[in-house]
């Protein structure tokens, strides 16, 4: 019988040692208590290490009424209650408040090329492990939450809401994609639509409201010119922040060797004690890296940098208050 853990702090410790290739429901649930820890850094503007990577608090309809008062000097004359005034013979003027909710939208990619992991998990499973300590983050702040998975195969949406209800449907689908990863192989992949990362970000654009969070969790492999085109316009009206998935032997190939590798379909044998080999491949890495950090910095968007033996909230947490400082 698995211990089961009473305390926060055991929680956050359980977290950190998590490792495997496919999602466990039971974790992606318990990662609030590890949301809370992160909700305690970004519980304020002052202290939340992400404030700085946001342009704005609030865009377009971003204020409610809250009452008239008696005109004050420094008052904009532009919200002036006219009517008020008129009535009584007194300047008074609208006095509106902040939201106090946003609400917030998750993309996370669950897609072949995110089945991929060579130290303590796989870059799916952390993508979901990420999504689920955002949302409940999100949520332990009061605001709505919601999102997106996707794949090749389709995608599932859950809209923004301020329960518990939002965050478990959002953990679910995360968990139904990320165990359909097992059960398909690169061929049959192959045969389902290569243009799923594009349409993510079209549909993400047809739901959101002025003013959102929108978090992109993924390898961005599929990232195109289409992509980009949909990504300008939702960065104008809402705050995007990307977190890019990735994997140390991406960036780097193994010790020199002869190794045997396959995609689930074919197999092949690499050198990598090549020299050109090896310094070509860490090239390509940079190079794509490099073009989406251009991509998120043409729209002023914040791009994140997560590994698969990276614990998230450390990871997350010293990258933002880098790029605050920026």
């Amino acid at each position: 019988m698995a211990k089961r853990l009473t305390s926060p702090n055991e929680e956050f410790r359980a977290m950190q040692e998590y490792r495997g290739a496919y999602t466990d429901l039971r974790d992606l649930v318990r990662l609030r208590y590890a949301a809370r820890e992160m909700a305690d850094l970004t519980g304020n503007k002052t202290s939340n290490p992400l404030a700085g990577l946001l342009s704005s608090n609030f865009r377009g309809r971003g204020i409610d009424f809250a009452e008239v008062r008696v005109y004050q000097p420094g008052d904009d004359v532009r919200t002036i209650d006219w009517r008020v005034t008129a009535r009584t013979q007194v300047a008074h003027t609208k006095v509106f408040q902040e939201e106090k909710e946003r609400p917030v939208l998750i993309l996370v990619d669950q897609s072949a090329s995110m089945y991929f992991g060579s130290q303590v998990t796989f870059k799916s499973v952390l993508a979901a492990r990420t999504a689920a300590i955002i949302a409940w983050s999100a949520l332990e702040r009061g605001d709505r939450v919601g999102g997106l998975v996707f794949s090749e195969k389709g995608h599932r949406e859950i809209r923004p809401r301020r329960n518990k209800h939002a965050v478990l449907r959002l953990l679910n689908e995360l968990h139904d994609f990320n165990h359909a990863l097992k059960k398909e192989s690169a061929t049959e992949s192959a045969a389902y639509n290569d243009n799923y990362f594009t349409e993510a970000i079209s549909n993400v654009r047809r739901v959101t409201k002025h003013g959102s969070v929108i978090f992109i969790i993924s390898d961005f492999t599929n990232f195109s010119e289409e992509s980009r085109i949909h990504l300008q316009p939702l960065a104008r009206h809402s705050d995007v922040i990307g977190i890019h998935i990735s994997d140390s032997l991406e960036q780097h190939l193994p010790t020199p060797d002869l190794y045997s590798i396959t995609n689930g379909a074919e197999r092949t044998r690499i050198n990598t004690a090549s020299g050109k080999t090896r310094d070509a491949y860490e090239r390509g890495f940079q190079q794509q890296i490099a073009a989406i950090q251009e991509e998120f910095m043409r729209v002023k968007a914040p791009l994140l940098m997560l590994q698969t033996h990276q614990p998230i909230l450390a990871g997350l947490n010293r990258q933002a208050s880098f790029a605050a400082k920026v």
